[in-house]
C-alpha cells in the first residue's frame, strides 16, 4: 500500500513539474518583431531592460510590412515594433493586437544620402541622375521609409522621373548596404540609418511636410503568452532613459508615450 501512494505521489509531482516548466519559462522571456531601422537602438535597450526585469529579449528585425506578415502567419511573437502605423492597423482590423497596449514613441527624419565625394543639396527638387546612376529606396509596399519616399518624390513630380534607376531594398538597412558598398549612388534611409554610418554623408533632409508624419509604434500581440512582460517593456520605451538612447542615435523621443486615437 504504502509503495502504491509513494508511485501516486511521484506521479503527481511529476505532473506538476511538467505543467510549470513551460509557464515559467514563458514568464521569463519574450520575442520581439522589430523595424530594421531600430536594429541598433534595441542593440543598447535591450541589457538595460534584461537587467532591470530580469526578462529575457529575443529579436527579430526587418521590414515593418514583412514583419507584419509574419505575425499576419502565426509567428510566435510577444511585441511589435513597426515603423509606421499602416501595419499595425492591418493586424488590429484581425484582431490580432491587444488595443489597449499601443503606445507611440519615437519620429525620425528621412534623408538623402551618398558618398563623401558627393555635394550636398538643398533639397531634394536638386536631386538630377546621371545616365549610369543608380538611387535605392526600401520598397514602398512593404518598407515604411520607402513609403514615405515614393510620397515625397511623387509630391514633387520626380518618382515617374526616378523610378527606372531605382533599386529597391527589401529593407532600410538593404538601402544603407546598397549606398556603402558603392553598388548605388544616392539612398534614401532614415536620418538615424545616416548617422550610424561612417561611409556616407547625408546630402538633404526631406521636408517632412512631403509625406505622412513618421511615427514609431508598437503593440503586444494577442497571442502571446506574455503579454504582461510585453506591456512592461512597452512601457521602457517611453522612460527618461530610453528617451537618451533614441536621441543618441538620430531619433526624436515623443514624450507621454500613449497617444489618443
Amino acid at each position: 500500500m504504502r509503495k502504491l501512494i509513494w508511485i501516486w505521489s511521484s506521479m503527481i509531482l511529476l505532473f506538476l513539474c511538467s505543467c510549470a516548466s513551460p509557464s515559467d519559462s514563458s514568464e521569463m522571456s519574450i520575442r520581439i518583431a522589430a523595424a530594421a531601422s531600430l536594429k541598433d537602438v534595441m542593440e543598447e535597450l535591450t541589457p538595460l531592460f534584461e537587467e532591470q526585469y530580469n526578462i529575457e529579449i529575443e529579436t527579430i528585425y526587418g521590414g515593418s510590412g514583412k514583419l507584419a506578415r509574419q505575425i499576419e502567419q502565426g509567428a510566435p511573437v510577444d511585441v511589435f515594433l513597426s515603423a509606421d502605423l499602416r501595419w499595425i492597423e492591418l493586424l488590429k482590423e484581425q484582431n490580432l493586437v491587444e488595443e489597449d497596449t499601443y503606445i507611440e514613441y519615437a519620429t525620425n527624419r528621412i534623408v538623402l544620402i551618398g558618398d563623401d565625394s558627393t555635394s550636398r543639396l538643398d533639397t531634394i527638387q536638386e536631386l538630377n541622375l546621371k545616365e549610369n546612376e543608380q538611387l535605392a529606396v526600401g520598397n514602398p509596399e512593404s518598407v515604411p521609409a520607402g513609403t514615405y519616399t515614393k510620397q515625397a518624390l511623387e509630391r514633387i513630380q520626380l518618382w515617374s522621373r526616378l523610378e527606372d534607376q531605382m533599386v529597391f531594398g527589401s529593407d532600410v538597412r538593404q538601402v544603407l548596404a546598397y549606398v556603402e558598398s558603392g553598388q548605388v549612388d544616392y539612398g534614401f534611409v532614415y536620418a538615424s540609418d545616416a548617422m550610424i554610418s561612417d561611409r556616407v554623408i547625408t546630402l538633404t533632409k526631406v521636408d517632412h511636410n512631403l509625406h505622412d508624419s513618421i511615427v514609431y509604434p508598437g503593440i503586444v500581440i494577442s497571442k502571446s503568452r506574455a503579454k504582461e512582460q510585453g506591456q512592461k517593456f512597452l512601457t521602457f520605451l517611453t522612460s527618461d532613459r530610453a528617451t537618451e538612447i533614441y536621441n543618441a542615435y538620430g531619433f526624436n523621443p515623443l514624450r507621454g508615450g500613449k497617444i489618443e486615437q
